[in-house]
């Protein structure tokens, strides 16, 4: 996605782009620990404002929005309604990033939250049986070119792994059964994607914030299936 808008910049301006990624969280602890960078763009807006309170970014601005959905391995039987009983379900291993290190197991969290007042107890056995599998320092690495989420269920390491639409359908086109369940109204949880220029960074970074923001960059967003700010 974000590789996409970069070409397109490049194009546009000239100017080549060097990306790096990784989980939000860890990212920006390399950034408060001297890593350079002069845009930093997160799956949340908390990451991005922290470097703002500590004077070492601009403004956040919100560029995108995500939410998360349920990704399950074929042979399980499983609906919207049906979800939070299936995430219960003993027999059933459920699949999340790192909290604190990557915003999406900050999501999965705040899911499992509304889940615990729905349910009494309901967190509880969320959070002792969420498999943190992806977005920390330790986290295996997958086969370059493959889809993390669809390796991961390809691969038996869970049955159902909570992430973003996005990831998902990506997942699902790559691994032949794979299907994606919509998260019910009451557990939803959206996730807002943030920007914002590092202190001193060049007037280039800037610029590429502002085609992020702008008709070109959002329209490559819409592609790969992002809302709109």
């Amino acid at each position: 996605m974000l590789q996409d808008i970069c070409s397109r910049f490049e194009q546009t301006m000239g100017r080549p782009v060097d990306i790096s990624f990784g989980p939000s969280g860890l990212m920006r602890k390399r950034i408060e620990t001297g890593a350079r960078a002069d845009l930093f763009a997160s799956a949340d807006m908390e990451h991005p404002r922290v470097l703002h309170r500590r004077g070492l970014a601009g403004r956040t601005r919100l560029f995108a929005r995500n939410e998360l959905v349920a990704i399950v391995r074929a042979g399980i039987v499983v609906e919207s309604d049906t979800l939070l009983e299936t995430l219960l379900d003993p027999d059933i291993r459920v699949g999340t990033s790192t909290p604190n290190a990557d915003p999406s197991g900050d999501y999965a969290w705040r899911l499992f939250q509304k889940a615990g007042v729905i349910r009494p107890g309901a967190y509880e056995t969320l959070d002792a049986k969420a498999q943190k599998l992806t977005g920390g320092s330790i986290s295996a690495p997958v086969p370059g070119g493959r889809n993390l989420y669809g390796w991961m269920l390809e691969q038996g390491r869970t049955d159902l792994f909570l992430t973003y639409r996005t990831n998902a359908v990506l997942a699902a086109r790559e691994v032949t059964g794979l299907q994606v369940v919509e998260v019910p109204e009451a557990l939803c949880v959206g996730a807002e994607y943030g920007i914002t220029v590092m202190k001193n960074a060049p007037e280039q970074a800037t610029g590429l914030r502002d085609f992020i923001l702008g008709s070109e960059g959002q329209a490559v967003l819409m592609e790969h299936g992002f809302g709109l700010p």
